[in-house]
């Protein structure tokens, strides 16, 4: 099966957090979409690995997505090197997306700029004849996505552009309380954690409605770049 976009995240809830409206948004318009995580946010102080890979199980059929697979590297641990880049690689070739979403390059947790940088190079190495890849014992064609676009998570990062996902707003925090052991719970008696408060899902939303603001629309969500952007039709940027 080949996407058109993949998004990837080093935990699971990483993509609902940061991308899923864009998700929401492109498979409404036809697109194929899939979402790799990396890791299975074991490291996390509440619930545990095997929950959340139920949780993103439960998250993907909500948002409707192709594919949802996850690589299994160690949360908190793994390394942006040989071993983990042709994980990576396999997928990139295996599912031949045109466009990849990935972590913030900069941001408070370590895992999300180093999981950015791993993803990037994995994405270059992907495109060469001479790294050679085998899935289900058969050579793996290259493939080079076309873009990498980063979606902006907990810390402040101006973006090189939004995304408005006004309408598609309430599945997006549905797809994120899918992830009922990591974010705001009521009769929860597990431990509270940075994101585990009301408090942080109403500041997802005051961050994507001052996106929004931007562009005059009620919420976006917003991306950095790698490179410049080229537009063909000017009329239609907001």
């Amino acid at each position: 099966m080949k996407l058109d976009i993949l998004a990837i995240g080093v935990h699971p809830d990483d993509v609902e957090l940061g991308c899923s409206g864009t998700i929401l948004k492109h498979i409404a318009l036809g697109k194929k979409v899939g979402i790799l995580d990396l890791t299975r946010g074991e490291l996390g102080s509440r619930g545990s690995g095997e929950l959340r890979l139920v949780e993103a199980e439960n998250s993907a059929k909500l948002l409707g997505v192709s594919i949802r697979e996850n690589l299994g590297f160690a949360d908190g641990f793994f390394k942006n090197d040989k071993e983990h880049q042709l994980e990576i690689i396999k997928i990139i070739r295996k599912y031949q997306p045109d466009i990849i979403l990935a972590n913030a390059p900069k941001d408070r947790h370590p895992d999300h700029g180093r999981a950015s940088q791993l993803v990037s190079e994995a994405c270059f190495y992907s495109g060469l004849v001479r790294v050679e890849t085998q899935l289900d014992g058969k050579n793996q064609e290259l493939w080079r996505p076309k873009v990498i676009y980063h979606y902006i998570q907990d810390r402040f990062l101006k973006p090189d552009f939004v995304v408005d996902v006004s309408e598609h707003m309430d599945k997006k925090m549905e797809s994120i309380l899918a992830f009922s052991s990591q974010f705001y719970n009521p009769v929860s008696d597990a431990p509270e954690t940075p994101i585990s408060s009301k408090k942080f899902l109403d500041f997802i939303k005051a961050r994507m409605a001052n996106f929004g603001r931007d562009i005059n629309a009620d919420y976006a969500e917003g991306y950095t770049t790698e490179r410049v952007i080229g537009i063909e039709d000017i009329t239609q940027l907001k």
